[in-house]
């Protein structure tokens, strides 16, 4: 059947919509209307206050801030929340021929909550705290026209958690995030990060004796003889900011001038569903002057470690690991380098005293348990039980 245009479409005018589409049509108009009414909310913000002056917080510390709400015209608000948490995550992907293996894991290690304004029908005792104004008042869920301040303070929780960090396929943040929600209409967000930095001491056998490191090596081919290199540390116990001075024993009995290099470099572990992934970034590289041949020389050298690298991360996560090792070795043409790779444990310096903590604010804190370590994996040994057996 063929129809001239006209014909079309006076056909399809007289087609009667049903009720179903017709329900449709005005649920997206009424949605499409709504869309394009201006917004009651002009913006969300949240800021904290720093305490110190590398903007850094620690376990007990107190962070404070607020919450700047700008309205453009009266609005009723269904809830209002800030919470502050900490958690990791871990995110990659292997290939199989035309199989893909996803794998992910995260952990939380603390959480806390607090209402400015608290949904009627949310049961009291949820432990979360419901936050008053300054005259001790519940704040009102309709708000007026204009620029709103909203206080709070939390204390982060005493506890062992990793410092923030992110790498390759992992990362540990800690943020605070507000959070408006109104009757029929979409949640109204900010969030913002801040800094964790963990002072805790990591107990490591032998942490803070010297460690020291041989390796040897014979030439063939278009070179010949041998050589061999030994390099020593004072400690692995290290802060960030720290000089590691290093010292190398080289012995040349071949035929070519080699050059001692040295590298500070982190590895990054992550693990999920009983896999790993494991990538290494250098964090400072330098080289010596060459040794020529035949000759024995003791060369020492004095290494800068970052202020801003992420500390240690060995047991305080489940799910990832942060080490770092000295890499000391020799350049040699057409041959493979030999290497010796000592491991270090970095720390942030300790807190100095007077230094804001305070006293706790919030009782909604849900803690975990600090995780197993990942023993089979780990760099450096278990310390021993009484009974000279590996702990747990």
């Amino acid at each position: 059947m063929v129809f001239m245009v006209g014909e079309l479409f006076q056909e399809v005018h007289d087609i009667k919509l049903s009720p179903l589409y017709t329900l449709l049509y005005s649920s997206r108009a009424a949605i499409c209307n709504i869309a394009n009414m201006p917004s009651a909310i002009k913006s969300i913000s949240v800021t904290y206050d720093a305490i110190n002056e590398d903007n850094t917080f620690s376990s007990g510390d107190r962070i404070s801030g607020r919450v700047t709400l700008d309205i453009a015209k009266e609005t009723k608000i269904k809830s209002f929340t800030v919470k502050a948490k900490g958690k990791a995550s871990v995110l990659w992907s292997e290939h199989y021929g035309s199989v893909t293996i996803v794998y992910s894991d995260k952990e939380t290690y603390f959480k806390s909550e607090h209402f400015f304004i608290q949904e009627k029908k949310s049961n009291e005792g949820d432990g979360f705290s419901l936050l008053q104004d300054q005259s001790q008042e519940t704040y009102s869920d309709v708000v007026l026209p204009g620029c709103h301040v909203y206080p709070f303070t939390f204390q982060i929780p005493p506890q062992d958690m990793p410092s923030s960090f992110k790498g390759e396929t992992g990362k540990v943040i800690f943020f605070l995030e507000a959070k408006l929600s109104r009757s029929m209409l979409l949640s109204t967000k900010d969030k913002t990060e801040f800094t964790f930095v963990s002072r805790t001491d990591m107990h490591v056998p032998d942490m803070k004796a010297a460690q020291f490191g041989t390796t040897e090596k014979n030439l063939r081919f278009l070179n010949s003889g041998s050589i061999s290199v030994g390099a020593s540390i004072d400690s692995m116990k290290y802060y960030t900011g720290d000089e590691l001075k290093i010292t190398a024993e080289i012995q040349n009995n071949s035929s070519r001038a080699i050059k001692p290099k040295y590298c500070l470099y982190q590895k990054q572990s992550y693990f999920a569903l009983k896999n790993r992934r494991v990538h290494t970034k250098d964090i400072v590289k330098e080289e010596g002057e060459p040794i020529e041949p035949s000759t024995n020389e003791t060369v020492s050298l004095s290494m800068s470690i970052p202020s801003d690298i992420t500390p240690s991360i060995l047991d305080s996560s489940r799910i990832l690991k942060v080490e770092y090792r000295l890499k000391v070795y020799l350049d040699i043409k057409y041959s493979r380098n030999p290497a010796i790779k000592l491991p270090l444990v970095i720390l942030a310096p300790p807190q100095m005293a007077g230094a804001a903590t305070g006293a706790a604010t919030s009782d909604a804190l849900e803690r975990t348990e600090p995780p197993p370590p990942y023993s089979a994996y780990s760099l450096y040994p278990s310390p021993l039980g009484p009974s000279g057996s590996t702990s747990a």
